[in-house]
């Protein structure tokens, strides 16, 4: 059986082989990287909070008188107007103690008219002194009670007939209807639960809280006094941020700011008023509140791509004066679209690589050019 043949591999040629990959390597062109300038440029700086939907209006309606439920108009989550019929309970008790308090009155007022008759023959018989003083003044105190009666029984009216119309429940304001709580021919009354509930969706309040730094810095942004942040004049702007991400087209306005920091939290409680014109806000919904300084100010960006991170944070590879890689850590504010507010860690001017970055590593020499331009190895 034949082996096949192997040339001795000598140390000689392992050493020419070593040199020569060195030499190739020492004729190697620099990587290619593209690079961008880190710039300033003026931006309106802007804080988010979490805030909170609360409708402008809200009630759970109840019944304030008892009865079965007759009717129920509507249907459940219907949009109504302030005034439009909801539900309506069995008037006929009611109706019958209106008719009842009416004849009480008519029987009032007819002893009214009797002692006025009364009163009129006594006056007469002791003017002519054929009547003595004492059967005078017995008609002038019937007369008072006759008239005091017949007040009681308008009043007695007034009381009957607000008790009817309690048995037709309107809605008290425009909005939105819950789901109904009831059932025709259940029995309900002022102790019971509540029939539904009515929220007012336009417009709509947005409440949040900052803390004592950011309440002073909003103020300080504004140049406003605690009280002037709810002023149209000075008041701040607020934007919504939507759950899904979309920031809602409208803009808010701060109407009322709380009077004092809850020593609970730290924090101070703002409301922020919306048309809510598509009813995108919901009360109760939980949205990002954004509110944005009055005038721009300079920030030093770099665009995004630049930006890498690892366990001791974010950092990006910086080209120095001799096409050398840096590996600088920075510190990083907000993200505008493609770029990134650097707050600490760089000078205006200075490149960072944005293209090439898996070729090169800190300490290597590089071909840097302006990003845009080509960085394939020729």
């Amino acid at each position: 059986m034949k082996f096949p043949y192997f040339t001795p591999f000598s140390a000689a040629m392992l050493s020419v082989s070593l040199l020569t990959s060195s030499a190739i390597a020492q004729d190697a062109p620099a990587p290619k990287v593209a690079i961008a300038a880190a710039y300033t440029d003026e931006l309106i700086d802007e804080v988010i909070f979490i805030g909170k939907g609360e409708a402008v209006d809200k009630v759970d309606l109840v019944a304030r008188v008892s009865g079965f439920v007759e009717k129920i108009h509507g249907q459940d989550g219907d949009v109504v107007t302030a005034g439009d019929l909801l539900f309506e309970i069995e008037p006929e008790v009611y109706q019958a103690t209106v008719d009842a308090r009416k004849a009480d009155l008519a029987q009032a007022e007819a002893n009214l008219r009797l002692t006025e008759v009364e009163l009129v023959r006594k006056s007469e018989l002791f003017e002519r002194d054929v009547g003595t003083e004492a059967d005078r003044d017995v008609a002038v105190a019937n007369n008072e009670v006759a008239k005091a009666q017949v007040e009681i029984a308008k009043a007695a009216i007034a009381q009957a007939q607000l008790d009817l119309d309690y048995t037709k429940i309107h809605a008290p304001f425009d909005g939105r209807v819950g789901r109904s709580n009831v059932s025709v021919g259940e029995l309900v009354g002022p102790t019971s639960a509540s029939l539904i509930n009515i929220v007012r969706t336009a417009p709509i309040y947005v409440e949040f809280s900052l803390t004592e730094k950011q309440l002073v810095e909003v103020m300080e942004h504004h140049e406003a006094e605690l009280q002037e942040l709810a002023d149209k004049d000075k008041a701040p702007k607020v934007y919504v941020i939507l759950p899904n991400g979309d920031e809602l087209e409208e803009v808010g306005q701060v109407v009322f700011v709380d009077n004092r920091i809850n020593p609970a939290t730290g924090t101070i409680t703002l409301r922020a008023e919306f048309e809510n014109a598509r009813g995108l806000l919901l009360d109760g919904a939980f949205l990002n509140v954004r509110i944005a300084s009055a005038s721009p100010s300079q920030v030093l960006m770099i665009p995004q791509a630049a930006v890498q991170r690892d366990q001791r944070g974010d950092f990006v590879l910086v080209v120095g004066q001799q096409q050398t890689v840096e590996q600088r850590y920075v510190t990083l504010g907000r993200q505008v679209e493609a770029a990134v507010v650097v707050e600490d860690g760089m000078r205006e001017g200075e490149g960072v690589i944005v293209e090439g970055l898996q070729r090169v590593r800190p300490g290597v020499t590089v071909d840097a050019v302006l990003a845009g331009q080509s960085t394939e190895e020729q």
